[in-house]
């Protein structure tokens, strides 16, 4: 609940406590606390007969009486009113228009009998060519250019503080107004509005970030980024743009909400030669009543759930609990363990969850495969890995992201053919990239993955393997039955490792006996409970480790779970950080993008023409780990797609 900043001079204040000195006792704080008790009691009329008349110095108020809601104000010459318009639509997240009026009218139908803007506002900023010049008390003093203005209402709703009352904590809001920030995401720009989105921060305890989260998108609205200040470009919490710093305490998250003190950013940046706004901290009640927004409404659909993807940076993301349990189905329709191995010792919940939530952040990734299990044998890699990571590189294409490939030297003309038969035939759309890394040292991997060498601007920020043979304890690259492949092998692994000491780099791995790069997160499991695990466990960590009875069933599965995501209105929202216009799946051809019996079929057809091996029976023909594709495999990418709702 925000509270009214009343002074000891306030005449009214004690001239209306002189009225009630039979409910009232104590000193000044405990007349504030009842002044305000008494104020939500009221009927809207009520309240709002006090607001015009310029005797409380009433700063912030909310949660007062039924029907009232705060709005701040922007005014601005009628020419650039169309535009500022389409601004606060296409940046609803920061700025939900609640109406605007007509030159020189200061009260809007839509909003019954509001406050009239000119005297009714406790403050307003004064704004000459992008430059604020002034604080005001009225604008009446400008009534001759009022009649050319517009006045917007913006939705101005602190119910935030209702939220953490809701889930037991405590208020711990600085003195005077809670700090704002300016971040480095950019407002979707509209002729001459162009400016980056303001934010409020929040610290929650960890424990309750989750009951937070949810209690807030009911009200407020979700936030829009959780953990580590630097990813939107705020460098020091102790300085904020507006207002006073809110103090983070050991066990705190940092959450961040789309603040309406962007406006101000809005007006400044179009450079105008005369606008008003409310000033930070100050609103105007309105009669309208408490519409929820569609992002506010918290369905069962839209339940959110909080998890972390990374630990450095600190960084959680969320989606709803929808989608979070048809990526749960996808995990259990690829544990299924066909070869008898024993994969469900290795087997670690959500995984499948957050290597994909991670990828859905991720601007650019890095998608290594090639085991080369069938050593007397040219070529030696087998049929389960390449099928996998070109889907996922497909998908992540539709997405927009960046996706290279890195594979062995000795392979490299190979893939060079898979991918671009893969385009050809229409299972990929564009070639991606392939490489090679021969460096065999720390020095190396770092200067590969990073932009001049530098960690802190790296290329990728997201390693995945599937089906990649990785390094075991002892140094070598074994199959399942114990072959060291090593002299076939390229030190991929150390770009695993460099990017564990590389922020901002996450890491998937994906297999289906434990030999796999990114498999070393299961290790101790693959030693007990995997056959010759002893010997053949990888030694390397992923970040996420997918656990898949087919290698190639994970690569479908995380490009299907991308799907969801992306089309999750919660994490949508969440990704684009509440600005700009929110996207369809079907804007964007990802059912296109996704796997399917047919483009599997191709690519499967594509291996067997390069003599590329089963990797179970050696066979060159159209099986996979010694299963056929008609039946075995067609019946998870089937499942797969069914659980992602999309018919191809």
């Amino acid at each position: 609940m925000r509270t009214f900043l009343l002074t000891p001079q306030d005449g009214w204040m004690d001239g209306w406590m002189g009225k009630h000195r039979e409910i009232l006792c104590g000193p000044l704080k405990d007349r504030v606390m009842t002044f305000i008790h008494y104020l939500k009691s009221c009927a809207p009329s009520a309240v709002r007969s006090l607001i015009p008349q310029k005797k409380p110095n009433i700063r912030n108020m909310s949660s007062t009486a039924g029907g009232l809601r705060p709005a701040s104000v922007v005014v601005l010459h009628r020419s650039l009113a169309p535009a500022f318009e389409k601004f606060c639509q296409a940046n609803s997240g920061p700025l939900p228009l609640l109406g605007r009026s007509e030159p020189g009218k200061w009260t809007l139908p839509t909003l019954g009998t509001a406050p009239d803007a000119r005297t009714g506002c406790p403050q307003f900023q004064k704004y000459e060519f992008g430059a604020c010049t002034g604080s005001l008390a009225s604008l009446e003093e400008y009534s001759e250019q009022l009649k050319d203005m517009v006045t917007f209402f913006l939705g101005c709703s602190f119910s935030l503080e209702g939220a953490l009352e809701k889930v037991g904590l405590p208020r711990r809001d600085p003195a005077g107004h809670v700090g704002a920030y300016k971040t480095a995401v950019p407002c979707v720009h509209i002729a001459g509005f162009c400016c980056p989105l303001v934010v409020t921060m929040r610290p929650i305890p960890e424990d309750k970030l989750e009951r937070l989260v949810q209690a807030s998108c009911s009200t407020v609205g979700q936030p829009i980024h959780i953990g580590d200040p630097e990813l939107l470009g705020i460098k020091d919490l102790s300085k904020p743009d507006y207002g006073d710093p809110a103090v983070c305490q050991p066990g705190d998250v940092p959450v961040f909400w789309p603040s309406r003190l962007t406006s101000l950013e809005a007006v400044s940046s179009c450079k105008t030669p005369l606008a008003f706004t409310s000033a930070p901290g100050c609103t105007v009640m309105t009669d309208l009543k408490d519409m929820e927004s569609p992002a506010n409404r918290l369905t069962p659909e839209g339940i959110p759930e909080v998890h972390l993807i990374s630990q450095d940076p600190l960084h959680y993301s969320i989606t709803s609990a929808s989608a979070a349990q048809k990526i749960r189905e996808l995990e259990t329709i690829i544990a299924v363990d066909p070869g008898n191995r024993g994969i469900g010792h290795l087997f670690c919940k959500d995984e499948l969850l957050r290597a994909s939530l991670s990828l859905s952040h991720a601007h650019s990734v890095l998608i290594t495969t090639g085991f080369p299990t069938h050593f007397k044998h040219e070529p030696p890699e087998e049929t389960d890995g390449p099928p996998g990571a070109i889907a996922l590189a497909t998908f992540l294409q539709a997405l927009e992201k960046g996706v290279s490939m890195v594979v062995d030297q000795r392979a490299l003309s190979l893939f060079e053919k898979l991918v671009e038969e893969a385009v050809e035939q229409g299972v990929m759309k564009t070639q991606t990239p392939i490489l090679t890394y021969q460096g065999g040292s720390a020095e190396a991997a770092q200067a590969f993955l990073c932009e001049n060498r530098d960690p802190k601007s790296p290329r990728f920020d997201h390693l995945v393997a599937i089906e990649r043979t990785g390094r075991a304890a002892d140094g070598g690259y074994y199959n399942a039955r114990k072959m060291n492949v090593k002299h076939l092998v390229d030190p991929i692994d150390d770009l695993f490792l460099a990017a564990q000491k590389i922020p901002g780099i996450s890491s998937t791995g994906v297999g289906d006996g434990g030999n796999e790069l990114g498999m070393g997160k299961v290790k101790e499991a693959v030693k007990r409970h995997i056959r010759n695990g002893d010997v053949i466990a990888c030694d390397v960590e992923a970040d996420f480790a997918v656990i898949a009875g087919v290698s190639n069933w994970g690569g479908y599965a995380l490009a299907c779970a991308l799907y969801i995501l992306n089309s999750c209105e919660v994490h949508e929202c969440y990704l684009r950080k509440a600005v700009g216009p929110s996207r369809a799946p079907g804007e964007q051809n990802w059912t296109q993008a996704l796997p399917s019996i047919t483009k599997e079929e191709k690519m499967l057809g594509i291996l067997v023409r390069h003599k590329v091996r089963s990797g179970v029976s050696g066979i060159v023909g159209m099986e996979v780990d010694g299963l056929p594709f008609h039946g075995t495999h067609t019946q998870i990418i089937q499942k797969l797609l069914d659980v992602t709702s999309v018919s191809v």
